[in-house]
């Protein structure tokens, strides 16, 4: 823990210096997997078996190590990175993080890309007009969304230019026009 608190002062230091602001990610924790796999990228590997990984760029099968948290999760991930590999009987990944693929292609599009499916012209169709509907949708909630502030700036700006008169009742005192309630039972 001291160590992970004098790592975390000296990038308190870095972005003081470079005048970052200092922005937690509080439990989005993809944030810093992608952090870890824009750093390791180089070092990532694709599930091949139940505990078993074959690196992406050399095709050198893996295994988690025990002492690594993925191992024994109840589900491997399709894609990981780690720091290092031990070897002993097998070659065991170490310090492990499960990543996103397209993270992978977006950090290292010099060693890995996306591999696109062959769609039938059917799918593509579909396909296109799922997104063409999910776009117009967006756009529908965009421009109603934008309606409301509006209206919303418009009732505010009313209510600012209106001037409010207040009045000051007095006891015993009638407004004229106004006849005084009748007091008693109604017979």
């Amino acid at each position: 823990m001291r160590k992970a608190q004098e790592v975390r002062l000296q990038l308190l230091d870095i972005m003081k210096a470079e005048k970052m602001a200092i922005v937690s990610c509080g439990t989005d924790w993809d944030v810093v997997r992608k952090c870890i796999c824009s750093a390791y990228f180089h070092q990532a590997a694709r599930v091949k078996g139940i505990g078993e990984y074959v690196n992406c760029r050399t095709g050198m099968p893996c295994h988690l190590h025990p002492t690594s948290a993925l191992y024994g999760l109840g589900y491997t991930p399709d894609y990981i990175v780690y720091h290092e590999l031990v070897m002993t009987s097998k070659e065991y990944m170490q310090c492990v993080t499960a990543v996103d693929p397209y993270w992978l292609a977006e950090m290292g599009p010099m060693f890995y890309s996306i591999k696109e499916k062959n769609f039938t012209q059917k799918e593509k169709r579909a396909a296109n007009k799922a997104e063409m509907a999910r776009m117009t949708m967006e756009m529908q909630m965009k421009t109603a969304r934008e309606k409301e502030e509006e209206e919303a700036k418009e009732l505010q700006r009313k209510a600012m230019a209106t001037p409010k008169s207040s009045k000051i009742v007095i006891p015993g005192r009638r407004e004229p026009g106004v006849r005084p309630r009748k007091r008693g039972f109604g017979i």
